[in-house]
C-alpha cells in the first residue's frame, strides 16, 4: 500500500513537472508570437497607411468626396499609353536578356570556377555603388550613334543595373541544389548541356528565377534618373513630366504602378508555394 502511494507521488511529481515544463514553453511561444504579431503590424502600418492617404487624395473630388472619375482620366491622358508601352517592352527586353547571360554564367561559374565566385560578387556589386548619372554619360560616350538612337540602349543599361539583384537571386537559388549530381546524370543519359539547362536545371530554379524576374520588371518600371537623362520618356518619366492639371492623376498612376507590382510577385510567390506543395503530395 505504501509503495502504492509512492508511486503515485512520483508520478503527481513528474506530471507536474512536465506541465510547469510545457507552461513555460507555452508562455515562451506565446511571447515570441505576439512579438511577431507587433512587428508585423507596425511594417504593416508603415506601408499601408501612406498608400491609404495618397490612394484618398487620388480618388478623391474637389469635395473631398470618392470618385472613380481619375480612373476614367488615366487612359486619356496624353502620352500614357505610350509611356506604359515603352517601360513594357523595356521590362521584357530586361529580362529576356539578363536571363540569357546570367542563367548559363552562373551555372558555369558554380560547377567549373567555384572560387570565382567572391570576384563575382565584387563585380556584380558595382552597378549598385556607381551612380546611374556616371553610368548613362559614360554610356552615352561610347555608344554609336544609331544605337543611341535606339531605346534598346535603355535595356542594355538596366541589364547592367539588374545584374547585382539577378545574380544573387540565382546565386541562392543555384546553391540550394546539388548542381553537380543533377548535372552529371542528366548528362549520363545523353542529354546536351542545353537540354540539361532548360529540361533540369531550369524547373529547379523557378523560385529563383521567378525572384529574380519580379526584381527586374520593379526595376525598370521605377527607374527615373537614366531614361530621364537618355530622353526617353517612361512611366517614371511621365509622372514628372505629366501634361496634366491634375495632380491626383500623377499620384494615382505612381500609387497603381506600385500596387501592380505588389500583385504580381504575391501571384507569382503564390503560384510557386502551391506548385511546391503539388509536387511535395505526388
Amino acid at each position: 500500500m505504501a509503495s502504492l502511494e509512492l508511486g503515485q507521488v512520483l508520478e503527481h511529481d513528474h506530471f507536474m513537472e512536465e506541465y510547469s515544463r510545457g507552461s513555460e514553453g507555452l508562455s515562451w511561444w506565446r511571447r515570441v508570437h505576439w512579438g511577431r504579431g507587433v512587428a508585423l503590424f507596425l511594417a504593416a502600418a508603415y506601408f499601408i497607411i501612406p498608400f491609404y492617404a495618397a490612394m484618398q487624395f487620388s480618388l478623391a473630388n474637389k469635395y473631398g468626396q470618392f470618385s472613380l472619375q481619375p480612373l476614367t482620366q488615366i487612359a486619356d491622358a496624353p502620352q500614357f499609353l505610350s509611356a506604359l508601352w515603352l517601360s513594357t517592352e523595356l521590362a521584357v527586353a530586361t529580362m529576356v536578356i539578363v536571363m540569357g547571360l546570367m542563367v548559363p554564367t552562373m551555372i558555369y561559374v558554380h560547377l567549373r570556377m567555384p572560387r570565382f565566385r567572391r570576384v563575382m560578387e565584387v563585380i556584380t556589386i558595382l552597378p549598385i555603388v556607381i551612380p546611374p548619372i556616371v553610368l548613362i554619360v559614360g554610356v552615352d560616350g561610347v555608344t554609336p550613334s544609331w544605337l543611341k538612337a535606339s531605346q534598346w540602349l535603355l535595356a542594355l543599361v538596366y541589364v547592367v543595373l539588374a545584374m547585382p539583384y539577378v545574380y544573387r537571386a540565382l546565386d541562392a537559388g543555384l546553391g540550394a541544389l546539388d548542381l553537380k549530381t543533377l548535372v552529371e546524370a542528366s548528362r549520363s543519359l545523353g542529354s546536351g548541356w542545353a537540354n540539361t539547362i532548360w529540361r533540369v536545371l531550369v524547373p529547379n530554379l523557378r523560385s529563383a528565377l521567378m525572384s529574380a524576374s519580379v526584381l527586374t520588371l520593379a526595376l525598370v518600371f521605377g527607374e527615373f534618373t537614366i531614361a530621364s537623362l537618355d530622353g526617353w520618356q517612361t512611366v517614371p518619366v511621365w509622372i514628372y513630366l505629366a501634361p496634366t492639371d491634375d495632380p491626383r492623376i500623377n499620384t494615382l498612376v505612381a500609387m497603381m504602378a506600385l500596387l501592380g507590382t505588389c500583385l504580381v510577385l504575391t501571384v507569382i510567390v503564390s503560384l510557386d508555394r502551391s506548385k511546391n506543395r503539388n509536387s511535395r503530395r505526388s
